[in-house]
């Protein structure tokens, strides 16, 4: 039997919580006569509960729940969410014993993946992890393989989410072993990424190298953002050694930004933000670069802070702008990098002076003739320290240090 599903939950032991989407109606219906018949509080009194019964939960949402004892404690319960699956521990006032409702199954189902056999035999936190940020709430296809012998246990499933076979993805992730497991590789790029990996930082010089850089976006005069091969467009830019081991069919980052640009509509938009959450977001020019999540800035309409990591820039974006990225545009180290200048420090405080108002220990001033000594010069530096913060020397054509103007000009004071 084939059929679309909601994944409700993934438990911590793996199991995948779904409910069916030709029971969504009844399942509302059945929500809202229990928030009819339930306007109380939790139960207040004192009550003898006992394991496996039936129970209504006020759930963090307020609303109320079907739910049954799964184990007893001093001031709180262990409880399941039979139309979910969530797993609780739950206060005694927020629940309330019933048995209404008890005469109508769970509309979810609880299902394991067809003859997969996670690493270890159980499934580990990263791919739990990896699981819920995956499924969670999102529409998949079901193919029964295997009915339970209890009636109240697993159901075996072949589970397809954007036409890719769960295990077979899985065990591409090597979280797993899957007797059928397909071609992944060629479907991977398809994927937008649902967890939560990072960007891969570039190799860089160590201490001592000189390098040529270009700055690709400056915070304060001491604060940049540096790509290491200023001589070429960062959207053209060739696939460095690291990246020809990508499992990745795209050449550089360029051709991936550029089929991901293509197909843009066909990517997810945001719908779940984390802090550092790696992402799509659109810029003033109208594209779509890498970006990261910072912060939530305004919330009617949600607007969210983000960083564009190959230039190190931020803007204020609404949610309809920010997509899922695509699993391949991880592949590829970001293209700028966050450095601190050495050798100089801000002048000496004047309340008079027009300050930046992110960092006012610099003048706007001070600002702008940084600007004016690095826009459109061929630039090197000399990597000084990598921890705690990657630290250079920025220096002009003429290997004269890029900071000496700002002290010529009483802008800043060399700090040896």
């Amino acid at each position: 039997k084939i059929f679309q599903a909601v994944v409700s939950c993934v438990g911590r032991d793996g199991t995948i919580y779904i409910v069916p989407k030709s029971c969504e109606i009844e399942l509302n219906k059945l929500m809202d006569e229990i928030q009819s018949n339930f306007k109380c509080l939790g139960l207040l009194e004192p009550y003898r509960w006992k394991k496996g019964e039936a129970c209504v939960v006020r759930g963090s949402d307020t609303l109320w729940y079907r739910g049954t004892v799964l184990e007893l404690g001093v001031n709180a319960l262990k409880v399941q969410y039979i139309d979910r699956g969530h797993i609780e521990t739950i206060p005694h006032c927020h629940l309330y014993p019933t048995t209404l409702y008890t005469d109508i199954p769970p509309f979810c189902i609880p299902c394991q993946l067809y003859k997969t056999t996670p690493v270890g035999n159980f499934w580990q936190q990263d791919a739990v992890d990896c699981l819920q940020g995956l499924l969670t709430n999102e529409e998949v296809e079901i193919h029964v393989q295997e009915l339970p012998d209890d009636p109240w246990g697993k159901l075996s499933i072949n589970l397809y989410f954007g036409g890719m076979s769960l295990s077979s993805f899985m065990a591409y992730q090597k979280y797993c072993v899957a007797e059928f497991c397909l071609d992944v590789p060629e479907m991977v790029r398809f994927l937008y990424v649902p967890v939560s990996p990072s960007y891969r930082l570039p190799p860089l010089p160590t201490p001592g190298d000189t390098f040529p850089v270009r700055i690709t976006h400056l915070v304060s005069p001491r604060e940049v953002y540096i790509c290491l091969e200023p001589s070429k467009n960062l959207m053209k830019q060739s696939t460095t050694e690291g990246d020809a081991s990508c499992d990745s069919e795209f050449g550089s980052l360029d051709e991936a930004l550029k089929w991901c640009n293509k197909n843009v509509e066909s990517l997810p938009l945001l719908t779940h933000f984390r802090t550092d959450m790696p992402c799509l977001a659109e810029y003033q020019d109208g594209l779509w670069y890498r970006a990261k999540l910072l912060s939530i800035e305004e919330f009617n309409p949600v607007k969210v802070l983000v960083q564009f990591v190959d230039y190190g820039s931020f803007s204020v974006v609404p949610t309809s702008r920010l997509r899922h990225i695509p699993y391949h545009l991880l592949k590829f180290p970001v293209q700028s990098v966050r450095a601190l200048l050495a050798g100089f420090k801000p002048a000496l405080y004047d309340r008079n002076v027009e300050r930046i108002p992110y960092c006012p220990e610099w003048s706007v001033e001070a600002l702008w003739a940084m600007v004016e000594c690095i826009e459109g010069k061929q630039l090197s530096a000399s990597m000084l320290a990598l921890s705690p913060a990657v630290t250079i020397s920025l220096y002009e054509e003429d290997k004269k240090l890029v900071h000496m103007k700002l002290v010529e000009m009483g802008l800043a004071e060399l700090d040896e």
